[in-house]
C-alpha cells in the first residue's frame, strides 16, 4: 500500500525587514530636498544674471569713453594720418554701440548698406554719412590735405558726440 500523503502546512513566511538597510530619519531627507532646492534657485539666479549682461546704454556709455580717450590720445603725423586715426575710433565705436560692422567694412560697403547705423535717428545718420565722406576724401584723396591734422582730430570728436546723442533711448 502507499504511504499516506502528509497534510500541507501553511507556514508563515519570515521576516524580510531584517533584509532591508536601516532607513534614514525623516529629517535628513528633508534636509537633502531643501539644499537640492537652494541649489537649484542659486544655478537659475546666475543663469538669469550672466544672460541679462550690460544694457545698451551702458555699452554705448563705455564705448564713448573708450573713443573719446583714443581721440584725447591720437597723435597724428599728418591730415592723412588723421583721417585714418578718426575714422578707425568712430568705427570701432560703431561697432560696439550700434552693433554694426562697419569697422569691417571698406567706405563705399558702408555708404551703400541700406541698413547701416539704423539705430540711430535720421540727423545723425546724415552727419555720419558726410563726415564719413569727407574722412575717406582725405584718407584717399590724390593730393596731401592741407587741414590741420588738431582740427580733423576735433570734427572726430564732436562727430562722436553727435553719433552718441543719436541713439534713440
Amino acid at each position: 500500500m502507499e504511504p499516506e500523503p502528509k497534510p500541507l502546512e501553511l507556514l508563515e513566511p519570515p521576516d524580510p525587514s531584517g533584509l532591508l538597510p536601516e532607513s534614514i530619519p525623516v529629517l535628513l531627507w528633508l534636509g537633502i530636498a531643501i539644499g537640492l532646492l537652494l541649489l537649484a534657485a542659486l544655478v537659475l539666479f546666475l543663469r538669469r544674471r550672466k544672460a541679462h549682461g550690460p544694457s545698451p546704454a551702458q555699452l554705448r556709455d563705455a564705448a564713448r569713453n573708450e573713443a573719446a580717450a583714443a581721440l584725447a590720445a591720437a597723435r597724428p603725423r599728418d591730415a592723412r594720418d588723421a583721417a585714418v586715426q578718426v575714422s578707425l575710433i568712430l568705427r570701432r565705436y560703431l561697432t560696439v554701440a550700434a552693433a554694426d560692422p562697419s569697422l569691417f567694412e571698406t567706405h563705399e560697403e558702408f555708404i551703400t548698406r541700406a541698413d547701416s547705423l539704423a539705430a540711430l535717428n535720421p540727423a545723425a545718420r546724415e552727419t555720419c554719412a558726410e563726415r564719413f565722406a569727407a574722412l575717406a576724401s582725405l584718407k584717399y584723396g590724390r593730393q596731401d590735405p592741407l587741414d590741420p591734422p588738431e582740427s580733423i582730430v576735433t570734427g572726430g570728436t564732436q562727430l562722436l558726440e553727435t553719433l552718441h546723442r543719436g541713439f534713440a533711448a
